[in-house]
């Protein structure tokens, strides 16, 4: 007797993660293109995946005021109201004018998607953000606008499920930043309207597992929808890692209402970067990353993942970062050592550079020239600095005489989508535009997810129809 086959799910791109992440973000696909600081995920990045129905954030870091509003300037002339696409929010506690000066814009060119980076605590520009324009409606309270908090820490991940303070939006009505009715609406609803738990990233990551973390924020969130009483279900998706089709069924599969990706879209034809950047990116496997000192938090420990494979960004920025700790000013370094720096490394006096630091600091944040002319300590890491920047800029202006210093953020997602795709014509970096990435990781998830539902289905079927032959046959 022939036995039937397992049914065949319907299951397309379309139908994984939330339907209602689909709906409010006006895209085809639960996914997002993560930002990427210095607007490496450009103006061109966001607008093709817009143009394609799907979603992308531009990135802000490290960028002046003015090439901000010319990037929203074209965003707004390229895509009008019609397409989807968001902006990054790097919190900056330390300077708290920046980033309200940042949401400021995004106000003022009616900016509807976030998402927010590099959150340690609830800030004033986050809550204004996502507030402006609160109100009560039919369902209840409702805010227009989406935050996506890109996080991998569970105490901030509970503060950011929880609605914001009540002294702070007392403060942000007092400031005119946001109406009482604005205010009272935003005491009903959540920080966020969206959670990413971010796991091993490019970049600034706590290397946390993603099966670890993305259980243990959809446990969160559901604890909050209980104890808040919240009418829209909080979303929680999935990023870090994420470069194979495999991957993404997986994120998925655990149960994530969306993913977004980072590292493999900084190796497409759109990403803001350098040709030599992108050729070095296609050859990498997912053991080519190291852990190097985040520049913008050098003096606080903290580390970024970046390339390994082909710079000696990472072991020079890890020597710098001891000389730092073991020394209390540039005169402190050993001879050899500080000859080594400013002959080979910088290619400059440290004297020079200070210089150079010193006229940017004063007529950028003053009050940190203060403490720079006050500390020592402090001074030499702003020279230090001096040489991060440097790094950075090279690799994204492909500056060849300083190829090998190339300091680039990725993570082991790159190399695994490199694997995935060698032999096939996504093998050219040149021919992996960005929403191409999309269609292919979504789509081999779904044909995955496909495959092994109807794999467990069949011994189900296998079963019940034994039953039903020894019955007959009894």
């Amino acid at each position: 007797m022939t036995l039937s086959a397992a049914p065949m799910v319907d299951l397309g791109p379309e139908h994984l993660g939330s339907a209602e992440f689909r709906q409010d973000y006006g895209v085809r696909y639960a996914y997002a293109a993560g930002s990427m600081f210095r607007g490496i995920s450009s103006v061109k990045l966001v607008t093709r995946m817009a143009r394609a129905g799907l979603l992308a954030f531009f990135g802000t870091g490290g960028l002046t005021p003015e090439r901000l509003e010319e990037a929203l300037v074209d965003l707004r002339e390229d895509l009008g109201e019609a397409h989807p696409f968001g902006m990054n929010l790097l919190c900056n506690p330390g300077r708290p004018e920046r980033e309200q000066a940042t949401v400021s814009l995004f106000l003022r060119y009616g900016v509807k998607h976030i998402e927010a980076a590099a959150l340690t605590r609830i800030t004033p520009s986050l809550v204004r953000f996502r507030f402006s324009g609160a109100h009560y409606g039919g369902a209840g309270a409702m805010a227009p606008r989406q935050v996506i908090a890109k996080v991998s820490r569970l105490g901030i991940a509970r503060e950011l499920l929880a609605p914001p303070p009540a002294g702070l939006l007392t403060s942000l009505v007092a400031e005119g930043h946001l109406t009482p009715h604005e205010a009272e609406a935003a005491r009903q609803l959540p920080v966020v309207s969206d959670l990413c738990a971010e796991a091993d990233s490019g970049g600034h990551t706590d290397r946390r597992n993603p099966l670890v973390l993305l259980p243990d924020f959809l446990r969160l969130r559901d604890e909050a929808m209980s104890e808040y009483a919240y009418t829209k279900r909080v979303r929680v998706g999935s990023a870090g890692g994420l470069g194979t089709p495999e991957a993404v069924a997986a994120a998925f599969a655990a149960g994530a209402d969306f993913v977004m990706t980072g590292s493999v879209n900084q190796c497409t034809p759109e990403a803001g970067t350098s040709d030599a950047t992108k050729d070095l990116l296609s050859g990498l496997d997912s053991e080519d990353t190291a852990f190097a000192p985040s520049p913008e938090l050098f003096e606080l420990g903290a580390q970024v993942q970046v390339v390994r494979r082909g710079t000696l960004f990472a072991p020079r920025a890890n020597r710098l970062y001891q000389l730092y700790r073991q020394h209390d000013s540039l005169d402190a370094i050993e001879e050899r050592d500080a000859r080594i720096l400013q002959e080979d490394w910088f290619r400059a006096s440290f004297d020079t550079v200070w210089q150079e630091t010193r006229r940017h600091i004063a007529a950028s944040r003053p009050r940190d020239l203060e403490r720079a002319e006050k500390s020592p300590r402090h001074r030499m890491a702003l020279v230090f600095g001096w040489w991060f920047a440097r790094t950075t800029r090279a690799a994204v202006e492909g500056d060849t005489a300083d190829g090998a210093e190339y300091q680039i953020h990725c993570g082991p997602a790159m190399g695994a989508f490199n694997r995935y795709v060698a032999g096939s014509p996504l093998e050219n970096w040149r021919n992996r535009h960005t929403d191409v990435v999309a269609h292919t990781l979504m789509n081999g998830a779904a044909e995955i997810l496909r495959e092994r539902f109807a794999e467990m289905v069949q011994p189900a079927t296998q079963r019940r129809s034994t039953i039903e032959m020894s019955e007959r046959q009894a």
